[in-house]
Order: C-alpha cells, then sequence, then structure tokens
C-alpha cells in the first residue's frame, strides 16, 4: 500500500478517539477533532485531565472507552507515542494516525505489525478536506 492509500482507508472509518485531544478552543487537537465532528466522524476525546470535551465524555485513555475505535489521532508528545501506538493496539483499533510533525518509526513499525494502518507526520483534517472540502 502507498502513504495515500492508507489515508483513504483510514478516512473511510467512522470513530475516532483524539488521544491529547484539548479542552482550548484555540488548540490545534480541539479545532481538528470539532472538524472531525461537524464532518460526521463519532469523534472520541481522550485526556485524563477532563470529563468532557466538546459535549462527548471525555476519558482518561484507549482502555477506558467502553466502544470500538476505529483510528487512534495522536496529539501527544514525541516519546509518547509508542505508548499510544502500544494503547492503539490494545484497544484493537484499525488504524492510527500521528499528526503533523510526529514520526516515531518504532510506534509506527509497532503498529504495523500488529495489522493497523499507520499515518505519520500528517493531517487527518488538511487530509480530509484535500479530498471532500467541507
Amino acid at each position: 500500500m502507498t502513504v495515500s492509500d492508507d489515508i483513504e482507508t483510514l478516512l473511510k472509518l467512522s470513530s475516532v478517539a483524539v488521544l491529547g485531544c484539548s479542552p482550548k478552543a484555540d488548540r490545534p487537537s480541539h479545532q481538528i477533532a470539532a472538524y472531525l465532528m461537524e464532518s460526521g466522524f463519532r469523534v472520541i476525546p481522550v485526556n485524563p485531565g477532563c470529563s468532557e470535551i466538546l459535549g462527548e465524555v471525555c476519558y482518561p485513555d484507549l482502555a477506558s472507552i467502553p466502544e470500538a475505535v476505529d483510528v487512534v489521532n495522536v496529539f501527544r508528545r514525541k516519546d509518547a507515542l509508542f505508548d499510544a501506538a502500544e494503547q492503539a493496539v490494545a484497544k484493537g483499533a484499525k488504524g492510527v494516525w500521528f499528526q503533523d510533525g510526529l514520526r516515531d518509526p518504532a510506534a509506527e513499525a509497532l503498529a504495523r505489525k500488529a495489522g493497523l494502518t499507520v499515518v505519520a507526520d500528517d493531517c487527518i483534517m488538511r487530509q480530509h478536506l484535500s479530498r471532500f472540502g467541507r
């Protein structure tokens, strides 16, 4: 598969857990989560410091989410990416998307080895907008 194929695969899924979702409206993670919601995705915010973001129940980690998750969209520090990939694999996600500037070859390899589709160092909102507009 090409990177473009991986992007297409993940954009066809319906639920997105936003790992590191911020309650602050000026933060990219919040803006992207809001965009995904407006675009018809089921968005599940994940942030241990919040109980609700964007009107949705916010969970402290992926394991606490009581439903299936298709894509884990990661907004975390680079040193937390391997843990994010492990959580996505353990949750049974179909894919993991590391946002702009986020790459960790070991985390990406772990996720791919477990059968997840991986996109790294790219923006899910930008890719969705480029394909489907607003």
